[in-house]
């Protein structure tokens, strides 16, 4: 297999991680990969775990919350379901430190380029879209 062409999301971190990704051939190497993440995620605070962040149109439990410091995005967030907690660990580490103006402008057309559509339920990356598009909604606000 030849080496995938570089995904340019705007976001280095988001960009390796995407080209790791996109490397590995194999399908269970990707879910672990993605598993990984999810255990590196800090803690959600309760106070955050309420409406106002849950993310909408999830079968599992998310919640994601952004913060503005200095102009940069800091993210925490969680779910009940481990490779959805995979799959948000993976775009806070992707967009942990951009402006809004770069996080709103991440095309979701990376997620393809990860190569875990392949293996994802439909819901599931129904649902990894929405927690980007809320985590952009968030940054849009945040930037107002």
């Amino acid at each position: 297999m030849a080496d995938p062409s570089p995904v340019v999301t705007g976001s280095e971190a988001l960009d390796q991680i995407v080209q790791k990704l996109a490397g590995t051939a194999d399908p269970k190497r990707r879910y672990e990969y993605v598993l990984w993440l999810a255990k590196k995620l800090e803690p959600l605070p309760e106070a955050f775990r309420n409406d106002a962040f849950k993310v909408k149109g999830c079968v599992s439990q998310v919640y994601v919350v952004g913060q503005l410091q200095e102009g940069k995005l800091h993210w925490q967030g969680d779910s009940d379901a481990a490779i959805t907690k995979g799959l948000l660990a993976l775009l806070i580490a992707g967009m942990e430190g951009l402006t809004p103006e770069q996080a709103c402008a991440i095309d979701p057309g990376f997620i393809t380029a990860t190569g875990l559509q392949a293996s994802l339920t439909p819901s599931r990356a129904n649902g990894f879209l929405n927690i980007l598009r809320m985590m952009q909604s968030q940054a849009r606000l945040l930037a107002a």
